[in-house]
């Protein structure tokens, strides 16, 4: 969401942009008081920069348990579930009213998800983003996950995924990734296609540090736990981490944001005083601002981690996996404590405690990074070069 909002705002400033979007009721419901108000807000918002906001259900949210109905029903079709989610009659007729009001000389399709949706842009040069190599992730996830049934699920969910992205990627123009490494696993797959890699990247003016007072041994993290990523790097985190960081540092206190949490988290800030669920917060940077630590021990790959961004952008002191870094070009103990194992992450956030003047070079280090490649200004107009160059 933070990836596609800024590129539109910033592509806005160079083309006319024309939006299509679905709605997600329970994300725009976390952070509104009704849906209506929710979307109200967004398609104002988007309409100072959007030559045209469209907005569309996603069929599964309008039944009930139709996410899950969409699952089973996937198990038995040629495409996969992250394939047939977004297939809309409302959607298809929106799109091909765009069509006939508007000349396009090129299409942003954000997500594999809408792929289907191909057929409908004969003459325009396609581009497809992609925010993840979606059939690596679910085949990682598969090796990964304990539950046997979920492990097939994953299973055969990344094989259908790899087998639609070996057909339809080649089939556009362009393929945007996150990261060099995702180019490349995208290049394993279907050998053929044309990749562009645009970075994510950080709103640099809005993520940066008030030089709040450090709130002495405490550490933070931020994502939706609902996002399986997240909610597994919090559970590795308990699971590995805090009871052997307590034995050493009785006081620290771990700060966890996020919508959704898990009934063991919040059992754990039931019984334990110092890990705090703040559950979703309107605005993380005074929690990261404040704490001596951003730990980030996120265990699955692919993309790369906005979290980790916002924290470099903010000055924070971030102790992370090489996963939760993958495709950012940091340098470990230079911008970052890269930890491999729950001791290195005891270790390290000790380190980080007891010496503040560290925390504070990898703090700067990180802002200094972030300023000069991961600005959303820079990558924006990098981005709009690439789709003259293609309309062109």
């Amino acid at each position: 969401m933070q990836r596609s909002h800024n590129l539109i705002k910033e592509l806005a400033k160079y083309h006319e942009v024309h939006l299509i979007s679905f709605i997600q009721k329970d994300m725009i419901e976390s952070m509104f008081p009704d849906l209506e108000t929710g979307l109200t807000e967004a398609k104002s918002e988007l309409e100072k920069f959007c030559g045209s906001v469209e907005l569309c259900p996603i069929p599964s949210e309008l039944e009930k348990f139709g996410k899950y109905r969409l699952a089973i029903k996937s198990l038995f079709s040629r495409d996969s579930y992250t394939i047939n989610w977004l297939k809309s009659r409302r959607f298809t007729e929106l799109v091909k009213t765009s069509v006939r009001e508007n000349t396009f000389d090129a299409i942003h399709v954000d997500t594999i998800s809408l792929a289907p949706y191909i057929y409908l842009f004969p003459e325009a040069k396609m581009i497809l983003d992609h925010h993840n190599v979606e059939s690596h992730m679910m085949l990682r996830r598969a090796g990964t996950d304990n539950n046997w049934l979920r492990k097939l699920y994953y299973y055969q969910e990344g094989l259908k995924l790899q087998h639609y992205e070996k057909k339809i990627c080649p089939q556009f123009d362009i393929n945007v990734t996150c990261s060099d490494l995702d180019a490349e696993r995208l290049s394993q797959i279907a050998c053929d296609v044309h990749t562009v890699t645009i970075p994510n990247g950080v709103d640099t003016d809005y993520f940066i540090s008030k030089n709040a007072d450090k709130e002495s041994n405490t550490m933070v993290f931020a994502g939706g736990l609902n996002w399986y990523p997240n909610a597994g790097a919090m559970q590795y985190f308990i699971d590995h981490i805090w009871s052997e960081l307590k034995q050493k540092a009785p006081d620290a206190k771990m700060y966890l944001i996020g919508k959704h949490p898990k009934e063991k988290f919040i059992e754990l800030s039931k019984n334990d005083e110092n890990f705090v669920l703040c559950g979703f917060v309107d605005d993380v940077r005074p929690y990261i601002d404040r704490a001596t630590v951003y730990v980030c021990p996120i265990l699955e790959g692919g993309g790369t981690k906005l979290k980790i961004l916002d924290a470099l952008a903010m000055g924070a002191a971030l102790v992370a996996s090489p996963e939760a870094c993958e495709g950012i070009d940091v340098t470990n103990e230079k911008n970052v404590l890269i930890a491999h194992s729950p001791n290195e992450y005891v270790a390290h956030i000790l380190k980080l405690f007891a010496d503040k003047n560290l925390g504070e070079t990898l703090g700067n280090n990180g802002r200094i990074l972030m300023e000069q490649g991961y600005s959303y200004h820079a990558i924006g107009k990098e981005f709009s070069s690439v789709i003259e160059k293609l309309a062109s």
